[in-house]
């Protein structure tokens, strides 16, 4: 659903990308790890179309997403890290706002079931967005996806300022829409929320995915371990410390 075939970015002499390959199949979620200027900024940018790669090829349900970027965007949403909404509307009258400039029309009903599918509490539709913690933020941005029927997401750190509740909440909505087919992108930064929630987690490291997991397949710590010794390792890590899995060793943590 979403492809990434040796892709390059560069920005001027910096090269933030350096021939990434990147698959995430519908109905699964995929957690990208990596350290502060790995290049997942620039990743998420590139798959909406905010910005063109250097080179290389990037697909959004087989739509080529750099030669026909409006085209994948309707194939896609994208929730940032902190999602803007107008304050003084309440959540369902943005819901219903952002879905019209997407030119689907909800009535209350359907906004309703949008706001629950994406895990916020009834009492909350109602009331104005600025009374709303960063989680029920957050949870208008999924219910405005799904209120777009799209197919794939991009998450952009969305457990970031959240406490451990919300983002456990945050999370099981977003399993939720990858039980019904949509394919989610996840850049993160929180290990454990990425083991938890994804079904494979990929590290990516100055521009190259170094290494990738099945999340099921990997306890906690020892996730941890593999992050720091492909991150420490410098831009050319011997090849045995570069693992493609790590293998089980148990029960999950």
């Amino acid at each position: 659903m979403i492809e990434l075939e040796d892709v390059v970015m560069d920005y001027g002499s910096q090269r933030a990308l350096d021939g990434l390959r990147l698959s995430v199949q519908e109905g699964c979620v995929y957690g990208l790890l990596g350290p502060n200027g790995a290049g997942k900024s620039t990743t998420i940018h590139l798959i909406t179309g905010l910005i063109r790669p250097t080179s290389g090829r990037i697909t959004v349900g087989g739509v080529d997403a750099v030669a026909n970027p409006l085209q994948a965007r309707d194939i896609l949403a994208y929730v940032p890290e902190s999602v803007a909404l107008y304050p003084h509307l309440s959540g369902i009258e943005n819901l219903q706002l952002f879905s019209r400039l997407a030119g689907r029309k909800l009535d209350l009903g359907e906004s309703r079931t949008c706001l629950e599918r994406a895990g916020l509490q009834a009492d909350a539709h109602d009331r104005r967005i600025d009374t709303y913690s960063k989680g029920m933020r957050q949870k208008v941005g999924l219910a405005i996806a799904l209120a777009k029927e799209a197919r794939a997401l991009v998450l952009d750190e969305p457990s970031s300022g959240l406490d451990p509740s919300a983002s456990h909440e945050l999370a099981l909505a977003v399993r939720e829409l990858a039980s019904n087919g949509v394919a989610v992108l996840m850049a993160t930064h929180d290990l454990f929320r990425a083991r938890e929630t994804c079904d494979t987690v990929g590290l990516l490291v100055k521009g190259s995915l170094r290494a990738e997991w099945a999340a099921s397949e990997v306890k906690d710590r020892d996730l941890e371990a593999a992050y720091l010794d492909v991150v420490t390792a410098g831009s050319e890590p011997a090849e045995a410390n570069v693992p493609k899995r790590v293998a089980s060793s148990g029960s999950p943590s």
